[in-house]
């Protein structure tokens, strides 16, 4: 008898305490589940070359800036050189250029000038010679044909002369002035990418996180853009959740919610409603609640204020709104 009250009592207990539950529980769509959503990234060289060095490993955490590989720089560092070396060239003519010709050249030029004038001078005079002894017959007509084509010669050394010492007053062409200029900008260019290729020869973590993958090793050859490792981002950590029309307006942007994993029932992890969609679908299949499958809903992503480790990559969650 006593065995039977004792029952009774128990189930009395267990239902009352039961009915309790149900009615501490959301009766209506205030209480939504989702899934942790985490970023990765997939980290790669911006150039090719040999592995030098690893520094991390699957697992390890890692902070933003921290050195994760590096590749040998000695190939990248002899482009650096090669470039900076006909930069210099580059530069040091085209500053000539725009100095324009030195004093010298153009007094050379002058000098030039003055003696293809007088050669010329002394040209004609022995031509007018000639010409005048050829009509009489003291000379033959092959020789003062000679003294022409002398006379001529010597015109066009003063003619070209005269030429070259203009050009040398009035400078480069503007035409050749802007090759210059564009041929100093291209090597600058050309330095920019060398150095830029050694910087890239060093790979660091963009932001905190985890190492998922590594696809490298020392000693291997790998090509530019090819992951060498995959990085799960410690923040944000987003949860994932889908809320029906009806109730679409409780879960407002800002809104601050409640959030608990089926692992620690008991720990509370703080969240803000940080986006809701502008258009529905229909209920993901990840959604385990049977009423919800079938309906329309709006998805929502919640900014976890106090995440940690504890919260993993597609782990449910159960949302609630904070009161």
């Amino acid at each position: 008898m006593k065995r039977a009250l004792g029952m009774v009592i128990a189930v009395l207990a267990l239902g009352v305490g039961a009915y309790l539950w149900w009615q501490d529980q959301p009766q209506d769509g205030s209480l939504l589940y989702g899934n942790v959503d985490i970023r990765d990234v997939d980290l790669a060289f911006r150039t090719g070359g040999r592995v030098a060095e690893v520094k991390v490993d699957e697992g390890d955490a890692v902070k933003a800036g921290d050195l994760l590989a590096r590749l040998d720089p000695a190939p990248l560092l002899y482009s650096r050189d090669s470039a900076r070396a006909n930069l210099a060239a580059i530069r040091a003519a085209n500053a000539l250029i725009h100095q324009g010709y030195r004093s010298e050249e153009t007094a050379r030029a002058q000098a030039e000038l003055n003696a293809a004038d007088a050669a010329a001078v002394e040209a004609e005079r022995l031509w007018q010679r000639q010409r005048s002894l050829v009509a009489t017959g003291a000379i033959s007509r092959v020789q003062f044909d000679n003294a022409t084509s002398q006379r001529d010669q010597a015109k066009a050394r003063v003619a070209a002369a005269r030429e070259q010492l203009k050009q040398l007053a009035s400078g480069y062409r503007p035409e050749e002035i802007a090759q210059s200029d564009a041929q100093l900008e291209g090597a600058k260019a050309t330095l920019a990418s060398a150095e830029l290729a050694l910087s890239d020869a060093t790979l660091l973590a963009p932001s905190d996180g985890i190492i998922l993958t590594r696809a490298i090793e020392v000693g291997s050859m790998v090509q530019a853009g090819s992951t060498a490792f995959n990085l799960s981002l410690t923040a944000p950590v987003w949860v994932r959740a889908y809320v029906e029309e009806p109730w679409l307006g409780h879960f407002p942007s800002g809104a601050k919610v409640t959030l608990s994993t089926d692992s620690r029932p008991d720990h509370a992890y703080q969240g803000v409603v940080g986006f809701v969609s502008p258009t529905a679908e229909f209920t993901p299949k990840s959604v385990e609640t049977p009423d919800l499958r079938t309906h329309l809903v709006y998805r929502l992503r919640i900014v976890v204020s106090n995440p940690d480790a504890a919260l993993r990559q597609g782990m449910p969650v159960t949302v609630r709104l904070t009161r």
